[in-house]
């Protein structure tokens, strides 16, 4: 199967569709659980990372494709790459070690979901300390015990961004953004709009078939 870009809004069901792709063999890349695990592992790198984040700044492109194309050179194919790119400079950078790396056999998939639903599926979301996260309103993230973890059995807590003033910001900052991205892709004829207001299973079909084709 190809490999596949997701760019998505906030709250579009990102999340749920690479859990049932990384079930059929997919390898989840997140960069922000990159940028994370480098944090936590101490490098050279990670230090610097860590001293940019704690500054409140965003971590520039190059750092962030460094860690992209580490992995890249470690994993198996197909791949998830979530959360990157997120620039249209970033996107050049990844055609460019595409390229290097012979990877052509991609497709980037845009979920697409009205502000208003994605709101509802904001308002839903639960985590864990231990990093694992639910949502009420989706059935394939609901936690078995309402209000405590599958995997710890702590109680969830609300995300503090997710209230309906700051997702809103944040939903039409990705739009506005995300949009130089997607013609990018469109005009490689790589990309594919989902409409991520159906149900999870036929969401997930959608894309199969996409990655299939």
């Amino acid at each position: 199967m190809k490999s596949v870009i997701f760019i998505a809004p906030p709250a579009a069901g990102k999340g749920s569709q690479s859990i049932k792709l990384e079930k059929i063999g997919y390898t989840h890349i997140s960069a922000g659980d990159l940028l994370r695990e480098e944090v936590l592992r101490k490098t050279a790198l990670g230090l610097e990372i860590e001293k940019i984040i704690a500054k409140g700044n965003l971590v520039d492109d190059d750092k962030v494709h460094e860690l992209i194309k580490n992995k890249l050179l470690n994993t198996k194919k197909p791949f998830i790459l979530d959360g990157y790119p997120r620039t249209i400079y970033q996107a050049h950078l990844l055609e460019d070690l595409f390229n290097e790396l012979n990877i052509s056999q991609y497709e980037v998939i845009y979920l697409d979901v009205t502000l208003e639903e994605a709101l509802k599926r904001a308002l839903g979301r639960l985590s864990c300390s231990c990093g694992a996260s639910y949502n009420i309103y989706n059935e394939d993230m609901k936690p078995k015990k309402a209000g405590y973890c599958d995997k710890c059995g702590k109680e969830l807590i609300k995300r503090t961004d997710d209230n309906e003033e700051s997702f809103k910001v944040r939903f039409e900052t990705f739009k506005e953004n995300s949009q130089p991205i997607i013609d990018f892709y469109k005009n490689k004829n790589k990309l594919h709009i989902v409409s991520a207001m159906e149900s999870s299973e036929k969401i997930a079909d959608r894309i199969k078939e996409i990655l299939n084709d």
